[in-house]
């Protein structure tokens, strides 16, 4: 057993460029316990505003011990207390902000059931926020800035509006757990929660031996725990997550919120590239969340670096500067001075993972999303040549159905493609993607009735040179446009949503909603497809990819979980029907240029 719980806050204000408070104790309300946070603040007598980080990876964990690819971080952004996805207290404070970095409950030094992005997390980081608010040394002004599960953490916690909250930026962060992150379009995405958990989260809990000896941190202040005590004092997010498959289960349920609660100035910054983690839920955060004053903008290049980019940091800067400081340079408190959304536009092979090639692309202001002129066209798949074209030529074809086998692996996936021919002129595609199938699983002889059908489907780009063009995805890695995924069993839209609209079909994906699969009966379904950018050039195509399974792109982001996708329920053969009654399309949306 741990000793008791300790007050070893310390306060260093000669050894770094700022005073640095260690594990000074917040208080739980509730019956919640203790959280502890490291404070880093400015040299001076005055009140500052305060950026606040809640999370799982340890506050005194080094970035450059969490992860080598620290060496490439923006210089300007390194100090002794640097940590992964969080603002540098170095730069920060030296720009007039404090910085509290908390070590999210059950983690690091905060004791307490470890349950990653629940509800009890985040009502430790309302307590957090208000908590920071109200020191001597801060003006009681909260802004919350962060990557990843810091930004995610973000759209929760300021629904519930503590006080002294004045603005939030959310940089590619997922703002619905269960469509973005947990289960792709009912989907199980066990492999990046494995390797995510195994690596990032259950290394740093509460009372786990040998982090210091494992150069993770320090040891826990009131010492080690056993295993049977850690294992009693965390819910494991890929035994949870395995389990549990519908939104109206308490697991589920219980993290659910309303965007529309929340009202904070909000710029959301997403990236084209997180097609299977982030992309999502910045989008529809913008969308929902009833702030007055709004932003969206997208950014390309590896999830971790462009936060620390001098022009994008400018960016973070300027915005919390108006809301927090009262000194808005740029205009962003004032309606209409800055426009609403802000796009980089894809046009061309510039590689993947090279941020100076990417910086070649152009930054489009636009006044919405969707884009008001967007024109959302049909392009039909054809049964006879594989083509993609704006003409329904199956349906006057005799019925006719393409075939690939269920439950391929990701070295060796079963697919069918569909090409456009080679676009005339230049034409943008920006905005959100839809697939309309028909579908049917027919059983293997002998063996058992598959019960369901997965369906993965990929839009990729070939260059005007014949070559497949790459964008840089999560982790560096090479990405295609974009991918959506469905259940079959999960079809069912609620188009009484108000969530609901034609270019982004609603599911509740409840228990309720589960619908049957019998073999041999056709199935037409909307897929979601995840928002995307190109600017494809002349002579470039569009090639619309359906498969048994993940496919290239999908890098650590698997949807293989042998329960979740037992070979019992979708073991067999996957078709695709065409003809009278049966036109399979996407609908991708094309923006005309400005007029003026």
């Amino acid at each position: 057993m741990p000793n008791p719980v300790q007050d070893l806050h310390t306060v260093d204000e000669s050894t770094f460029p700022y005073v640095f408070e260690q594990n000074a104790t917040v208080q739980i309300r509730n019956g919640g316990g203790l959280v502890r946070c490291n404070v880093y603040r400015p040299k001076t007598a005055d009140p500052v505003p305060v950026l606040v980080t809640y999370g799982p990876y340890g506050k005194d964990l080094h970035y450059k011990d969490f992860i080598p690819k620290f060496a490439e971080v923006n210089p300007a952004h390194k100090s002794d207390h640097s940590a992964w996805e969080t603002p540098d207290p170095g730069f920060w404070t030296s720009h007039g902000y404090a910085v509290v970095r908390a070590d999210e409950r059950g983690l690091g030094q905060s004791p307490g059931l470890l349950d990653t992005m629940s509800r009890g997390t985040s009502d430790a980081f309302f307590d957090v926020i208000e908590w920071a608010a109200e020191q001597p040394w801060s003006s009681g002004k909260v802004g919350l800035l962060g990557i990843s599960y810091y930004a995610g953490s973000q759209w929760r916690v300021a629904a519930r509006k503590p006080k002294g909250l004045c603005a939030i930026i959310p940089w590619e962060g997922m703002s619905d757990y269960y469509r973005d992150r947990c289960r792709h379009g009912g989907i199980l995405s066990n492999n990046f929660i494995r390797f995510w958990w195994n690596r990032q989260v259950i290394t740093n809990q509460y009372g786990r031996p040998g982090r210091k000896a494992s150069n993770w941190g320090p040891d826990t202040i009131e010492g080690d725990l056993s295993e049977e005590e850690l294992r009693a004092n965390r819910r494991d997010q890929t035994e949870d997550n395995q389990a549990y498959r519908y939104r109206d289960e308490p697991y589920y349920a219980s993290r659910e919120y309303d965007m529309s609660d929340i009202e904070v100035p909000l710029l959301s910054v997403g990236n084209w590239g997180g097609i299977l983690l982030h992309l999502r839920g910045n989008v529809e955060g913008y969308i929902h969340a009833s702030s007055k004053f709004k932003y969206l903008r997208m950014i390309t290049g590896r999830h971790d670096l462009p936060f620390y980019y001098d022009e994008e940091v400018e960016v973070q800067r300027s915005f919390l500067d108006a809301f927090l400081k009262g000194d808005d340079r740029v205009g962003w408190s004032q309606p209409g001075k800055v426009s609403p959304v802000s796009l980089v536009l894809r046009k061309g092979n510039v590689g993947f993972d090279n941020a100076k090639a990417e910086a070649a692309y152009e930054r489009r202001e636009e006044s919405e999303w969707p884009i008001a002129r967007t024109q959302y066209t049909k392009l039909f798949l054809n049964s006879n040549d594989l083509s993609l074209s704006t003409s329904a030529l199956d349906a006057q074809a005799l019925k006719r159905k393409l075939s690939y086998r269920a439950l391929g692996t990701m070295e060796k996936p079963e697919l069918l493609q569909f090409s456009t021919p080679p676009f005339e002129t230049e034409t943008e595609i920006t905005g959100h993607v839809v697939a309309r199938l028909n579908v049917s699983v027919t059983a293997d002889p002998g063996e058992l009735t598959p019960s369901d059908i997965d369906l993965f489907v990929t839009l990729r780009y070939i260059g005007p040179d014949g070559k497949e063009v790459f964008y840089t995805g999560t982790a560096g890695d090479p990405v295609p446009l974009t991918k959506g995924w469905l259940r079959v069993s999960m079809r069912k839209v609620n188009t009484e949503h108000h969530k609901h609209r034609p270019w982004l079909p609603h599911r509740d994906y409840t228990s309720k909603d589960v619908l049957p699969v019998i073999p041999g009966e056709v199935y037409p379904v909307d897929i979601e497809i995840w928002p995307t950018n190109v600017v494809a050039e002349k002579g470039g195509r569009l090639v619309f990819e359906v498969s048994s399974g993940d496919t290239q792109g999908s890098g650590i982001f698997l949807h293989n979980d042998e329960k979740d996708r037992s070979p019992e329920v979708f073991k067999g053969v996957n078709n695709l029907h065409f003809g009278p009654k049966f036109d399979n399309y996407l609908t991708i949306p094309i923006i005309p240029p400005k007029t003026e």
